[in-house]
């Protein structure tokens, strides 16, 4: 059986070989046109010595067969320091696909902007990039979350007042050439070209024949038509000019990341012992916690009630936050009832929402846990008001204006991924370890309820399968179910911001706590609420 650290090994080699894009080819290509590869260029621009908080590696993974391989969408988006800054980076990758916008492309970047906005951190962006991947338009230009949405983003955050910086460093035709316009500083390389029509489709409408330069250089826009406000003379005096730039800005109003302390960071070692690689291992989640959380800062809250679910105050780096954890051991309730691992019963939904309303009371950010089967269900459920006490907590989280934090460690099945705010409810980030696992419900659960409507239609059309038939097709079934539910197949779809390894908790969650704003998003207020 394969361990829960051969796994994560595992698919740190395969996001080694999604951070080389385009390979050695496409990068030979960009240093002959005297240009530097997208992470080449982050690297330039970041702090040495901290942390790149990778966002949306898995983009596109798998997803456009039919045009080769798309590593990252073609678009790296992170979190990094400038000058001490904690900023939004997003830098098209010219090497995949001459760093064209896929459907995933924009639905990145979309979600770079959504955190930016939420986080309030500056942001930068790199542009290098062929525009929209034509064969694809449809699904790329017209509706409300596709790539118009990037540029009214562009105007909602700079009238919000968060800085944005856009660099072009090659490339940037048609309508992304509003992208950097739309930002409040522009700079542009020797020898880039920004236009919204290039000389080939300028000589097809007009019948002009135009230089390049003429047309969209760098020189041209800084001298002519006005719209560059720096003009670099190659990349690597661009990204020096905007470190120099964010460093005008003034200082980030969050809290200050503090290096940990030898007796407040705990060791991560031993959660690879503690969780299984396939989920079927129970484990005490608090032993989880604790290699997470600064040490002997756990404070539990209602700890002898709704024991399905761990709620509790801890500091994570010095600051204080709310967790709420699904408990992955059988406990027995105080009246007697046998409660599972990972499932959510009345008594802890109940407990989950009255402690969601204490730390919107406190202005306390919440850390989600998931690992979680969904809600329990049976006569005696039902009648113990599972619904309403459900419902009670998706609308205290649904309405929750601190900060929320979502780490998804195992399972993440059904309405327990909505009640333990799952993507559809705006955690600032959504991380997954790499044993994690997305869908509506289990694999087996699932693979039964297709294979009985499988056998149904069969029977409908007047055919009969036998036994050897029906267990073939559970086999495929089962097998196209878990193919799904693997994480990797969530994180392509952007269905979390980055798949990390579990000895990586600390460090993401303590950096993310160190730029989420101090301030609330607004009064905390929950309407009609289920009693």
């Amino acid at each position: 059986m394969v361990t829960l650290r051969q796994l994560t090994e595992d698919v740190q080699q395969q996001e080694e070989v999604l951070r080389q894009g385009g390979g050695p080819s496409g990068h030979k290509r960009q240093r002959k046109l005297g240009r530097l590869p997208v992470r080449e260029r982050i690297e330039a621009l970041l702090d040495p010595g901290k942390p790149f908080l990778e966002l949306g590696l898995w983009a596109a993974w798998k997803m456009y067969s039919d045009f080769g391989q798309v590593p990252a969408a073609g678009v790296v988006t992170g979190i990094g320091w400038i000058h001490g800054r904690p900023c939004l980076i997003a830098a098209h990758d010219a090497t995949v696909k001459a760093g064209a916008m896929f459907p995933q492309s924009v639905k990145k970047l979309l979600r770079a902007q959504r955190i930016a906005m939420q986080t309030r951190l500056p942001v930068v962006y790199l542009v290098d990039s062929a525009g929209v991947f034509l064969p694809m338009q449809d699904e790329i230009f017209p509706d409300e979350d596709d790539f118009g949405r990037v540029f009214r983003n562009n105007a909602n955050m700079s009238a919000a007042g968060i800085p944005q910086y856009a660099a072009v460093m090659g490339n940037c035709i048609a309508g992304g050439a509003y992208l950097p316009v739309l930002c409040d500083k522009v700079l542009m390389t020797e020898g880039s070209q920004m236009c919204l029509a290039g000389p080939a489709l300028v000589k097809a409408a007009l019948g002009q024949i135009v230089d390049p330069e003429e047309l969209g250089g760098a020189s041209m826009h800084a001298s002519i038509s006005g719209t560059v406000d720096f003009h670099a003379d190659d990349d690597a005096s661009c990204l020096a000019h905007l470190r120099s730039l964010i460093d005008h800005l003034p200082a980030h109003t969050a809290l200050a990341e503090t290096d940990d302390a030898d007796n407040v960071a705990p060791d991560p070692a031993p959660l690879y012992d503690l969780v299984s690689a396939d989920g079927s291992a129970e484990y005490d989640m608090k032993e989880v916690l604790r290699c997470v959380v600064d040490v002997d800062s756990m404070d539990e809250y209602k700890a002898d009630y709704g024991q399905s679910l761990i709620t509790a105050f801890a500091r994570i780096g010095g600051r204080s936050v709310g967790i709420v954890a699904n408990q992955k051991t059988r406990n027995q309730s105080a009246n007697g009832e046998l409660q599972i691992g990972g499932v959510l019963y009345a008594d802890a939904a109940d407990k989950a929402a009255r402690f969601v309303m204490d730390c919107n009371q406190t202005k306390i950010p919440i850390v989600f846990f998931q690992d979680v089967m969904g809600f329990m269900v049976g006569k005696q459920a039902e009648q113990g008001g599972i619904i309403r006490a459900g419902a009670k907590l998706v609308n205290a989280m649904s309405n929750s204006v601190v900060p929320k934090l979502t780490v998804v460690v195992g399972g993440s099945f059904g309405a327990g991924n909505y009640a333990l705010c799952g993507k559809a409810y705006d955690p600032s980030l959504i991380l997954a370890w790499t044993c994690a696992r997305y869908a509506v419900m289990g694999g087996s659960q699932a693979a039964d309820t297709l294979l009985s409507l499988k056998v149904r239609d069969a029977e409908r059309s007047g055919r009969s399968l036998s036994p050897d038939e029906i267990e073939t097709l559970r086999t495929t079934v089962r097998n196209s179910y878990e193919e799904q539910t693997d994480i990797r197949y969530g994180a392509a779809r952007g269905w979390v911001d980055a798949v990390i390894a579990p000895h990586d908790t600390r460090m993401w969650l303590k950096s993310a706590l160190s730029f989420l704003p101090n301030e609330t998003l607004g009064d905390f207020r929950t309407g009609v609420f289920q009693v």
